[in-house]
């Protein structure tokens, strides 16, 4: 029987149990996108409190490709000392830690798929795969793709969404190839030995807009070319519950399920994990290996080992969605 907290591996990475810190944007990076003491803190707290893999927030990999306020950027080489310290401090703290790359859009905004030329996308993808060997030099443990909530690379797999009339749409496996080329150009750039996952929205919880269809096909393929986890997501804007899924909690399992049974590698899901007894009997009925968490982390970064320490322990994490307050991205009632 397996426990959420096991020791396993994702890829090159070993985890000290089953839980990870989804990545969450902090809004505390300064104007360039260079981390402070403040986020410093955050990641340090993250790794005292026990989680067994941490995802950073969003970290832009093309300058002008801005996106809410406070976001890290790594477009260059002049991040590299600053991601070293910070990195050394969470492995010194006993966890591992990935980062995750996003292309949001340009001039804050999200871009159409309908927009970029040839010549921009592939630009795009040589970026992802030069952010890649930044990180990697910088000691991220691997990085995580963001193709999830609405941002660019999303915006490819809705059949709505994406109008272009090249190979780029239509079909699902021509709406998942922008995410298979990354995923080439970032493994050819930063080896096998280095981890590599991907974010994916399962559905926009939109009629009809064909995302999972492109999801389960970008994660087959994603399988086959020796991904080291898919992170199952969901929606473009606020968090789907009860009324898109039909669950209060945990409440993409039927499509991280889904995945799981159809591939060969962990299958991690995000959304509205909050109860010990329910991700113990997903973790033991299906496929899914792992649980993130954003949320609760905000209110409790030791949230984890309060858990190990007594299961019975409930998340205090409310779900009111007033984290994103003026001065950042933190929990009115954390103490």
């Amino acid at each position: 029987m397996k426990t959420l907290f096991d020791e396993t591996r994702i890829g090159p990475v070993t985890l000290r149990n089953r839980f990870i810190r989804s990545a969450t944007w902090e809004a505390m990076a300064d104007s360039a996108g260079h981390p402070t003491e403040r986020l410093v803190e955050v990641y340090r707290n993250l790794a005292r409190g026990g989680v067994g893999l941490i995802i950073t927030s969003a970290t832009l990999i093309i300058p002008d490709a801005t996106g809410p306020p406070g976001m890290l950027a790594i477009h260059d080489d002049s991040f590299i000392p600053e991601y070293r310290d910070l990195t050394s401090m969470i492995h010194r703290n006993g966890c591992p830690v990935v980062m995750q790359l996003v292309f949001p859009g340009r001039n804050g905004g999200m871009w159409s798929p309908a927009v970029p030329s040839h010549e921009e996308i592939h630009a795009i993808v040589r970026s992802f795969g030069e952010s890649a060997v930044r990180a990697k030099d910088a000691g991220f443990d691997g990085v995580q793709i963001h193709a999830g909530h609405g941002y660019f690379l999303s915006q490819f797999l809705n059949a709505k969404k994406n109008t272009r009339t090249d190979n780029y749409a239509g079909s699902a496996g021509n709406r998942a190839r922008f995410i298979l080329e990354i995923f080439d150009e970032i493994r050819a750039r930063a080896g096998k030995d280095f981890g590599v996952l991907i974010k994916i929205n399962c559905s926009d919880f939109e009629e009809d807009d064909g995302v999972f269809e492109a999801c389960r096909y970008a994660c087959g393929r994603l399988a086959a070319r020796g991904i080291d986890a898919i992170e199952i997501t969901g929606g473009a804007g606020s968090v789907p519950g009860l009324k898109e899924t039909g669950f209060e909690e945990s409440v993409l399992r039927n499509y991280a399920a889904e995945i799981a049974r159809e591939v060969s590698v962990p299958v991690i899901m995000v959304g509205v994990n909050r109860t010990l007894s329910v991700m113990d009997q997903l973790l033991n009925s299906t496929g899914i290996g792992y649980f993130s968490l954003s949320r609760p982390l905000l209110r409790q970064p030791d949230l984890v080992n309060l858990w190990e320490n007594d299961p019975g322990t409930v998340s205090e994490c409310l779900s009111c969605d007033q984290c994103r307050q003026p001065e950042g991205n933190i929990c009115l009632f954390a103490s």
